[in-house]
């Protein structure tokens, strides 16, 4: 009887199960077709062992199914080098997909509508691609995470995103987005970001929540948290009631005059006579005692009276010759005669401010005042003595002294008095003078990069700059490029100093808040694109400048037009094209989005010598065949 019982149970398993089996590997079949769709479709730097013969759900680079192994659920291919356009009812027909995660390639085109309203979609990263066109009106409500920042979206945020209940993160910066922010009321969204668009109008009220940094960028944007918008006074209306409720003007003359004498308006008319000139001889005192008090200010010292609130307000004075000097530096001063010395402001940079001290002996130096250090004493001078013996290459800026105490913290470097890459970039486009043409634009970035490459390959594989930019390379009085402020970006509150270089930053650092040497390379690549292009990537969306270095490079380059993409100073020489073209390809390889795509520092510094050697073998060429031509 048991056996009976087994028996027709197990038919009747097979009975309901035995319809299904076909179903779910047609359901598989179908989903492995339309993922060899789009990898035939859209072309991919790194190969795809996407096979027919192997196990879609085991063996294939990226993908993920379910327990049951009945649909994909998630497809991960950021940085693989994939470009083209996504054709529709492709990635599309993947019914079970809840991840898709396409980041860090160069896919173009517009957005299928089909991915975004996939009914189980919950996480899309898209960012850091070249798509372009409108956010497709389709999405499906069961998104937690949509992230389409750095790409070229265009139009508004559609309505529909008020349906996405579920959204807890929503990343639209860095894109061409424009209208008014549609009032997102969503009880879940933790994560908001809608910086650098187009956006105009008002912050709606339900976003008023979210920080300043989610909003910048947006130069017709007003409200909470960004600036508040223009108050319009519209005075209301009279009514008819108020008009005859006032009394007339004549009516009002006419009461006054009844109500004051003309000895009364006599009487009044003397005293506030006498209270003028009374208040009239005190300010006149007053300007006299405060003219003397600032001459005898003047002869007391006009050097003190010039100088700026200096580097050392924050010394103790049970301190003021604890100033520890780098073996081989032949300063002789210390830091009392350090805190004498004549100051002048050079500028403020990420880590604090940098002052020119001109000591009693004529001795120039630089001081640099850090601040929102983090680390204690211990850790340091420990990090000290690293940046001190790093500092031994002639492409490093040398650091030669230091002071710690609780409340003040300086670095003493040699005065360079060429100045930076930056202020001979940008200083003097405004006079109409540039002093740098393409072979001392090419010497500097060779000296930076083997500078970079040194601290790479002597402090250690875990041992990275984190604030490359041009106004940190220095130059020496024969125009080599030494780069500065290194080591200091593990002493420093991070946080509150990262958005400063936000124009030199590599994607995984705007995302994770961590560098490394993969994302100093990045940083070296965008300081490459500002020499070829003599444009600086730090300057505001509002004034027709440029936002993203790369991102506007890369779009001009798609566009086939790399001849604007240069510096006008640099198209005016002669036969350089050739090594300038050179130059974009690795100043862009520098910035892939990927950092494994990236090359080491070495290898950027063999390829610049290249360009250099190519340069100097061609003028030689030119020079010879000049000197053969015979005068006519």
């Amino acid at each position: 009887m048991k056996l009976l019982s087994y028996v027709l149970s197990t038919v009747a398993f097979l009975f309901f199960i035995l319809p299904v089996v076909p179903q779910i590997v047609a359901d598989l079949n179908s989903e492995r077709q339309a993922l060899l769709d789009f990898a035939a479709a859209v072309p991919h730097i790194r190969e795809l062992n996407w096979n027919v013969s192997t196990s879609i759900c085991s063996s294939w680079v990226g993908i993920a199914c379910d327990k049951n192994g009945t649909g994909v659920v998630s497809v991960h291919l950021p940085g693989v080098g994939l470009f083209g356009p996504i054709p529709a009812n492709t990635i599309g027909r993947l019914n079970s997909l809840k991840i898709l995660s396409l980041r860090s390639n160069s896919l173009n085109g517009k957005l299928p509508s089909d991915i975004l309203s996939l009914p189980s979609l919950r996480h899309l990263y898209l960012q850091q691609n070249n798509f372009s066109g409108g956010i497709p009106a389709f999405l499906s409500v069961q998104l937690n995470v949509l992230d389409l920042s750095f790409n070229f979206f265009t139009g508004r945020i559609p309505p529909t995103v008020q349906n996405l209940t579920k959204l807890t993160a929503l990343y639209l910066q860095n894109n061409s987005i424009s209208g008014a922010i549609p009032d997102i009321n969503l009880p879940k969204l933790k994560a908001l970001n809608l910086s650098f668009n187009y956006f105009n109008g008002t912050i709606p009220p339900s976003l008023q929540k979210f920080s300043y940094h989610s909003f910048i960028g947006n130069s017709l944007l007003c409200g909470l948290p960004l600036k508040r918008c223009p108050a319009i006074s519209s005075s209301p209306s009279p009514s008819p009631n108020d008009f005859l409720n006032q009394p007339t003007r004549a009516q009002s003359q006419t009461a006054s005059s009844k109500k004051l004498g003309s000895n009364s308006i006599i009487a009044i008319a003397i005293g506030g006579s006498a209270v003028l000139l009374l208040i009239i001889m005190v300010i006149f005192v007053c300007l006299l005692k405060r003219k003397d008090g600032a001459r005898n200010t003047v002869l007391k010292g006009k050097a003190e009276s010039e100088k700026p609130k200096d580097f050392g307000s924050g010394v103790q004075e049970a301190e003021k010759n604890k100033l520890f000097f780098f073996e081989g530096c032949s300063f002789t001063f210390d830091l009392e005669d350090l805190l004498r010395a004549s100051a002048e402001v050079l500028g403020k940079g990420s880590y604090g401010t940098a002052y020119k001290a001109v000591l009693e002996d004529g001795t120039s130096v630089v001081v640099k005042r850090l601040k929102e250090v983090a680390a204690g004493k211990k850790d340091f001078e420990q990090q000290m003595e690293v940046i001190g013996r790093i500092g031994q290459h002639p492409n490093i800026v040398p650091l030669r002294a230091y002071y710690f105490s609780k409340d003040e913290k300086l670095l003493v470097h040699n005065y360079m008095s060429a100045g930076s890459l930056s202020a001979l970039l940008h200083g003097n486009r405004a006079a109409g003078i540039t002093s740098l043409d393409w072979n001392a634009r090419v010497k500097i970035c060779l000296g930076t990069a083997r500078g970079i490459a040194s601290i790479h390959s002597e402090a250690g594989a875990k041992f990275f700059h984190g604030n490359i930019k041009a106004s940190n390379v220095l130059l020496t009085p024969d125009l080599d490029g030494c780069i500065s402020d290194v080591g200091l970006a593990p002493l420093m509150n991070f946080p509150t100093t990262m958005y400063r270089t936000i124009g030199y930053r590599a994607p995984e650092v705007i995302e994770t808040r961590k560098s490394s040497q993969k994302s100093d390379v990045y940083s070296f690549g965008v300081l490459l694109l500002e020499m070829l292009t003599g444009k600086a990537p730090l300057q505001a969306p509002a004034h027709d400048s440029v936002v993203d270095l790369p991102r506007w490079v890369r779009s001009v380059v798609r566009e086939e037009w790399t001849a604007e993409v240069f510096d006008v100073e640099l198209v005016r020489q002669q036969n350089t094209e050739e090594e300038m073209v050179q130059m974009l390809q690795i100043a862009l390889a520098c910035v892939a989005k990927a950092p494994e795509m990236r090359p080491r520092m070495d290898e950027v510094v063999r390829m610049i010598e290249e360009i250099q050697h190519s340069d100097y073998s061609k003028n030689r060429s030119s020079s010879e065949a000049e000197s053969i031509v015979p005068t006519p």
